[in-house]
């Protein structure tokens, strides 16, 4: 069968169709290509419209620069140093600056400079667009301001005229002005302005005074190691100081002479040899620097300086700014008072280092740098005193602390104190004087500083915990060992940081980060920086109590406390000594007496300021070894802190509503309340954390038994009236307080084959009673009474026999002679002598109170008749006798 052929009008429809459906098919392709030019129109209307709106920007900001002054592009321009009073106390600027010209800047000196701050120096016209491309690269890589590409004429500008902010303004300003600079003054000029004006340490202005500061050398003496240092001090002045960083100095030192090769100005062998010289090699001592005059108080300045640094504003004194500070004028005084009186130290070179920080803000009110300081020294021991242990200081904020915050121990915690091992090693914790106490409170073995127990106390809270703990107060770690319980661990700590964490026990658990100044004010006088940090809640107000109340007894007049040296009168003081120790292989490789250790602490606190004093020698292995120096922070402590306190009102620590106080047993575990009957050296009121204080009563002491009267006697009178009943008896005592508890005592008098008959009560040990007894054999009891409590009775036989009639009187014949009749003879009335065995021992003759009772029989003829109780005679009326 055939295909039937189309027809032309069919043709012509099919291709009419295809046409329309290739049409459709290239319409896409079409609209891409329009929006595609779109796009790219908007994006260049964009590009322009930001070219011209930001050259429009920056002709007004640069409009709105400052004139180029002379005056200010070559000096420092001074920045003022302001107390908390708001009174100015100092003021650094261009003080002893050595200026130096041009051509007497040794040639490496510039060579150093320029290839670690601006190689091209010599090629621009105040801009480097190479550098200013790769700075813009890396803004946009790690964010706006990462990386700068000031030239050194745009840092005189800086210096001279703009604040140190990162904003488009100040960019702009000093662009246009850096081009300004660069078509009045010749490269050489704007060297020499960069080489006088720019900060290089602490107070120290220009590359001249540097090297006379540094080395006591004139700059035509450095050595190429000693340029490539101070060329690389002007990017962080203070944190790349010789004397206070080697280590940081070195490396910075190394990237110079790196820096001075890659560019071509020294070669290989010339940057390997001084790179491996000592960084500390030739800096010039302290007599050499004492010419740099400091201000008036250059330990606190000196925080102050360190403290810009770490804020990103260390270069900011050299634009003249204002510094509003936490200084307290009066302290300050005190303490360098204090400081350099040489009386308050047991040795010559004994050294110290002090922090007195406000307990309730962080703010740092006045620092001891060490003894007789000055600015030339270098070396601040209140803040540059890094890498020392803290010792037993640490017991609080590692150990103790965190066993109240997580574990909600009580103050009266028992511990046990014996000998242990660090977990996982053979070495044996001792305490400092080799003993051990067995089982005692958290309290007594802080406040008597036991190692054991402190130890023991870390591995129940566990590191982490503990490392979250003491991060909280500022001390940050990322190692921490059972070691550091006792402060011989990884922990190192500053006097100054020591006194901010303390201050948060104080101030109810909040902490704030110490700090020397409030705020800055830039040179237009508007712009500030707020440099106070915020408190944060470090601890429960539980914890900084508990904490606080036991530390009270570390200054307190408990046998075993640790520092009573501290305690001043009439104030709320809770503080915590400490010490460190040698290791054995120290001892013997220094020869070190037996008493040697090197570092000696004492950190306490009111409710108004936080003291932490530390004491030791500028050499690790130079020991303090008598009581005296170990001593020195907690005297230096009571005579600072009472001064400081003395016009001042301190409040007590208040006691918060989540403690609670109860008596415990001590060394009951788990804690029981203590008895009626607990011995009184063994009840002791401890604070709890409310709702965990214990419920139940210890039992191991069970009620005492009431001693038995003994040597119970009892006679009749002469006529046979009353009976005298008499007996001794052992007290039960209050086991509170030692004294004898009220005791009565009952009596009663049993008849053979009869009843009892009760005889009466009394409080004395005597009682005196009609005779109303029927003749027969008696027993005479007597039962001691304490708090309705009876005991076993004490008792003696008693007899009352009958009497014969009297025979009536007959009238005898008068014949009849009287009968003699033979008397009893009254012994000592015939003559004879008594017995002196009666009176042996002076104890005399006491035998008529026997316990026979039988008072009508025959009667001994050695034997006294019993005497009636008399009343004593009032003091008036006895006969004086001596010994």
């Amino acid at each position: 069968m055939t295909e039937r052929r189309r027809t032309r009008g069919e043709h012509q429809k099919a291709l009419a169709e295809k046409n329309k459906k290739n049409k459709n098919k290239k319409k896409p392709a079409s609209t891409a290509k329009t929006w595609f030019k779109r796009i790219f129109l908007t994006l260049c209307t964009i590009v322009v419209v930001g070219l011209l709106g930001g050259a429009g920007l920056f002709a007004y900001y640069a409009s709105t620069a400052p004139e180029l002054d002379e005056d200010l592009l070559k000096d420092p321009v001074s920045s003022e140093f302001y107390d908390k009073n708001g009174e100015l106390f100092a003021t650094i600027g261009a003080e002893n600056r050595k200026y130096i010209k041009y051509e007497d800047i040794p040639e490496d000196m510039v060579n150093a400079i320029l290839a670690t701050e601006d190689v091209r120096f010599f090629e621009h016209h105040g801009m480097d667009f190479y550098r200013l491309g790769g700075a813009i690269l890396a803004n946009f890589r790690d964010g706006f301001g990462a990386q700068g590409a000031s030239t050194l004429t745009q840092q005189v500008v800086k210096n001279s005229f703009l604040q140190n902010e990162k904003k488009l303004k100040r960019k702009a300003q000093e662009a246009w002005l850096a081009f300004q600079l660069e078509r009045k003054y010749s490269k050489e000029e704007i060297f020499e302005m960069y080489f006088n004006k720019m900060l290089m340490s602490g107070r120290i202005y220009g590359f001249g005074t540097a090297a006379q500061y540094f080395y006591g050398k004139e700059l035509k003496d450095l050595s190429l190691d000693e340029e490539a240092l101070l060329a690389g001090l002007v990017q962080r002045p203070n944190a790349y100081n010789p004397l206070k960083n080697p280590e940081l100095a070195k490396k910075r030192r190394n990237t110079v002479l790196g820096l001075m090769h890659q560019h071509g100005k020294i070669s290989k062998a010339e940057m390997e040899e001084a790179q491996q010289l000592d960084v500390q090699e030739g800096l010039a001592d302290d007599t050499t620097r004492q010419s740099f005059a400091g201000s008036k108080y250059d330990a606190f300045l000196d925080v102050v300086i360190n403290e810009l640094e770490e804020n990103g504003d260390g270069t900011a004194m050299a634009e003249g700014i204002k510094v509003y500070t936490t200084l307290d004028p009066n302290a300050q005084k005190i303490v360098e008072n204090t400081m350099n009186d040489d009386s308050n130290f047991p040795t010559e070179d004994i050294q110290s280092g002090v922090a007195v920080i406000d307990t309730k803000t962080g703010a740092i009110q006045a620092v001891g740098g060490g003894r007789h300081y000055g600015a030339i020294r270098g070396w601040n021991y209140a803040e540059d005193l890094t890498n020392n242990q803290p010792g037993s200081t640490m017991k609080p904020l590692i150990d103790y602390g965190p066993a109240i915050e997580y574990l909600k121990w009580s103050t009266g915690q028992t511990l046990v104190d014996e000998p242990i091992t660090y977990t996982g090693t053979k070495q044996t914790i001792t305490n400092w004087d080799g003993r051990y106490m067995g089982a005692i409170t958290a309290r007594k073995a802080l406040y008597a500083s036991r190692n054991v127990p402190a130890v023991k106390t870390l591995q129940e809270v566990g590191i982490e915990k503990a490392k979250e703990f003491v991060g909280r107060l500022g001390i940050k770690t990322d190692d921490l060992y059972e070691s550091d319980a006792i402060g011989g661990g990884a922990i190192t700590i500053s006097p100054i940081q020591m006194a901010a964490s303390y201050a948060a026990f104080g101030n109810n658990g909040v902490y704030t980060d110490p700090h020397s100044i409030t705020k800055i004010v830039y040179r237009d006088g508007k712009t500030s920086k707020n440099y106070t940090p915020e408190p944060k809640v470090a601890m429960s107000d539980y914890t900084a109590y508990m904490v606080t109340d036991m530390l009270r007894d570390v200054v307190g007049n408990k046998p075993d406390a640790s520092g009573t040296a501290a305690n001043v009168p009439g104030l709320d003081i809770a503080g915590k000594t400490g010490t460190t120790n040698y290791s054995a292989e120290d001892f013997s490789k220094y020869n070190l007496p037996n008493t040697s250790v090197p570092d000696s602490w004492f950190a306490g606190y009111t409710t108004n300021y936080s003291i932490a004093i530390w004491s030791g020698y500028e050499k690790h292995f130079d020991p303090i070894t008598t009581w005296e120096e170990r001593r020195l922070p907690q005297n230096l402590f009571k005579t600072i802190m009472q001064e400081i306190s003395a016009s001042v009102e301190t409040a007590s620590f208040k006691k918060p509503s989540t403690v609670v106080e109860a008596t415990i047993e001590v060394g009951s575990n788990p804690l029981r309340l203590a008895s009626d009957y607990t011995p009184s050296e063994l009840r002791q009121t401890e604070l709890f954390v409310r709702g965990n204080e214990p419920t139940e009563v210890s039992s191991v002491y069970e009620v005492p038994s009431l001693s038995t009267p003994y040597n119970v006697t009892a006679s009749l009178d002469l006529e046979g009236q009353s009976i005298n009943i008499s007996w001794e008896h052992d007290a039960m005592l209050n086991p509170e307080t030692d004294e004898p508890l009220p005791t009565s005592f009952e009596i009663s008098a049993t008849r053979e084959g009869g009843g009892s008959v009760a005889l009466g009560t009394t409080d004395s040990k005597g009682l005196t009673v009609s005779n109303t007894l029927e003749e027969g054999n008696y027993t005479i009891s007597v039962v001691a009474i304490v708090d309705g409590t009876r005991s076993e009775p004490g008792t003696t036989s008693f007899q009352i026999v009958g009497t014969t009639e009297e025979e009536p009187d007959v009238e005898e014949p008068e014949e009849v002679e009287e009968p003699d009749i033979e008397l009893p003879i009254d012994p000592g009335q015939d003559g004879s002598e008594t017995d002196t065995n009666n009176g042996e021992n002076g104890e005399g003759n006491n035998n008529n109170n026997n316990n026979s009772g039988d008072i009508n029989g025959p009667i001994d003829p050695n034997q006294q008749p019993p005497t009636p109780p008399t009343e004593p005679l009032s003091p008036t009326e006895e006969e004086q006798s001596t010994e």
